[in-house]
């Protein structure tokens, strides 16, 4: 059914394509059994609905915010009026983008026009000619990533984590219902709103639909983030395999991990052999200081075996769950309404089921700024920081809702 989804889609922005001028240097491609386009050496058909395309006097760009392997981003207005983010695909002139760039931007259009979602960035339109370009709305909060590096050494508040956490697992749950992979799932990749509040997904240019056969692409994504059965060790680079959605929810564990601890994971550690490490020695950042109710969590959503990570269904349930609990506890001023909860929450653990967390033996191109780290299996970088106050509120905070977790993950996983 995900499959068919994308084959319908796919069928309509053929059927309602616009007529390229006479002098389009593409002429047209076929599909194949997967839906995707074979083409014939350079030529290349693009099948974008109208309702996808922008006339290009209508954008004016910005500076530029942004700059990817084969886009950059700049700030812009679209009529004169809407603040937009505009991708420029590379090289700048359309007819000298390759063929593999011409499928991806397409693909990537055609995936934007789909989904819409107020945790998923807002697609405005495209253009194809004098350059390839994908409009979407302005997040003015930039990405997550650097608001990270902005922040470090100190943490994000624990309620902005869990905040943030819940946007990406909300927007991750509504894409795989509609048969998609993200396959890049990192803090680069999801921007941040102006006032700081919620975060957005974007960037799907290696974007994929669902299929239950072995054709996906191996190393697909990036590195740090990559799950274990995306690497493919053991193939070349652009060699296919096959894995499914659950590779999304690895990399969603190692962003958490990140909104909680504001590290880069496995740092220390060249990217390039970072894919050894995760996949041989089964290293997974360290986990210590993590508070005890989102480690189970992360060690779950990383675990080895794909079929034992949850669905995003399942950890938008979780996070909804804590968020609310840390919510009451930031804004209960009364000790005796803390201690009646506590109370309450004894009695209720005295009945509940504890569900056994993933082993312990399971949990085993960004810039760092801190001190030589000293690596050992199943950990990754460890800093010693001074204990501040705050974080000492964050466990208090998890020890007190530790009991109504046990019970959800109890009544979430019972046979």
């Amino acid at each position: 059914m995900r499959a068919q989804t994308y084959q319908q889609a796919q069928t309509m922005a053929i059927e309602s394509a616009i007529p390229l001028h006479p002098n389009y240097p593409f002429l047209t491609t076929s599909f194949d059994s997967d839906g995707y386009e074979s083409c014939d050496n350079n030529h290349f058909n693009f099948t974008i609905s109208r309702e996808s395309l922008l006339d290009p006097d209508d954008i004016v760009m910005g500076d530029m915010i942004g700059e990817g392997g084969n886009s950059v981003v700049y700030t812009g207005l679209y009529q004169t009026l809407v603040p937009v983010a505009v991708k420029v695909m590379q090289p700048s002139r359309t007819a000298a983008v390759s063929i593999q760039q011409k499928e991806k931007f397409q693909r990537e259009v055609m995936y934007l026009s789909m989904i819409k979602h107020d945790s998923i960035v807002k697609f405005v339109g495209a253009c194809i000619e004098p350059q390839m370009m994908i409009v979407t709305e302005l997040l003015e909060g930039g990405t997550l990533q650097n608001l990270l590096w902005e922040s470090r050494p100190k943490t994000l508040d624990l309620k902005m984590s869990l905040s943030y956490a819940l946007d990406i697992s909300r927007a991750m749950e509504f894409l795989h219902s509609k048969g998609l992979i993200h396959r890049d799932l990192k803090p680069k990749n999801v921007l941040v709103t102006s006032d700081m509040t919620h975060v957005k997904l974007a960037d799907f240019g290696l974007a994929r639909e669902e299929t239950t056969s072995c054709c996906m692409t191996c190393e697909a994504g990036t590195y740090r983030w990559m799950a274990p059965e995306v690497l493919g060790h053991d193939l070349r680079i652009g060699d296919t395999l096959h894995y499914d959605h659950k590779a999304d929810v690895y990399s969603f564990a190692i962003v958490l991990w990140e909104l909680i601890t504001n590290k880069q994971p496995f740092c220390g550690i060249p990217q390039v052999v970072v894919p050894y490490h995760v996949s041989k020695k089964k290293l997974r950042p360290s986990l210590m200081d993590i508070p005890g109710e989102l480690v189970g969590i992360i060690a779950s959503c990383w675990a080895e075996d794909p079929n034992a990570r949850p669905e995003f269904k399942e950890i938008t349930i979780t996070l909804t769950n804590l968020l609310r609990a840390v919510c009451i506890d930031s804004t209960c001023e009364s000790t005796e309404e803390s201690a009646s909860r506590v109370n309450l929450n004894s009695s209720i653990a005295q009945t509940v089921i504890d569900y056994p967390i993933a082993n312990e033996e399971d949990d085993h191109d960004d810039t760092y700024e801190g001190s030589t780290p000293n690596l050992i299996q199943g950990s990754n970088c460890q800093v010693t920081e001074p204990k501040k106050k705050k974080g000492n509120k964050n466990k208090k905070v998890m020890k007190l809702i530790s009991p109504l977790f046990k019970m959800f993950r109890a009544c979430l996983y019972k046979p």
